[in-house]
């Protein structure tokens, strides 16, 4: 089994220390190198070929939502996963850092079993996203009142396409996608890695933002 290969961007080094010993207690994990500043975790990234990235928001020289930016767009269908790190969940950075690419977004004072949990979810695929749920903490970031809603945005989505994308939009599960669309989970990832690339996303975060900047929920 490989090894699930782990950095970090923080501008605290002791932090940075802390998440080291934490992930190289795990025997699944493998610590590749911490980064203090934005611009050395982009090279530092794509270097070690890193699966997963996490990522402080606010760091010298380039912040992070720069930085997940950068190395998304260099490593292109290679690019290791972020996770951002923040003090505030509730911090408009975050929906940035969503739009940017990033796959989730955990607490610095998350608990440290979430957190490795978090690391083995995002490299499966499944977004991630804490302490609350996402829908709701994106709801909570993007104003929808008054906004009217753009249809036009997934017009070129088939009509199948569009059912999907609305339930992946409320934070349904693929199996529970499936289990609403009467279909397959497998048919469910075929649908969404075509939504992925027609509305030039990556990640299940960015659908759900997407259909709440759209005014595609309420």
């Amino acid at each position: 089994m490989s090894l699930i290969r782990v950095a970090i961007a923080d501008d605290q080094k002791l932090f940075c220390s802390g998440i080291q010993m934490l992930i190289e207690s795990q025997p699944d994990l493998e610590f590749v190198g911490a980064a203090y500043d934005g611009e050395a975790i982009v090279e530092l990234a794509l270097s070690q070929k890193a699966d997963i990235v996490l990522m402080d928001i606010r760091m010298p020289i380039a912040n992070g939502i720069t930085a997940t930016e950068i190395i998304c767009a260099r490593a292109s269908g290679d690019a290791p996963k972020i996770i951002i790190l923040t003090t505030h969940e509730r911090d408009v950075a975050v929906l940035q850092a969503i739009n940017a690419g990033a796959s989730g977004f955990l607490l610095k004072d998350a608990n440290p079993a979430f957190l490795l949990e978090a690391i083995r979810t995002v490299h499966g695929g499944q977004s991630v996203i804490a302490p609350r749920d996402s829908v709701a903490v994106i709801k909570d970031l993007i104003p929808t009142e008054n906004k009217r809603a753009d249809y036009a945005a997934i017009s070129h989505l088939s009509a199948r396409e569009k059912e999907i994308f609305l339930l992946a939009a409320r934070g349904l599960s693929n199996s529970d996608i499936a289990t609403t669309a009467f279909i397959s989970e497998t048919t469910v990832k075929s649908h969404v890695s075509s939504i992925f690339s027609k509305l030039t996303l990556s990640s299940r975060l960015q659908i759900v933002a997407f259909a709440y900047e759209n005014g595609l929920l309420r």
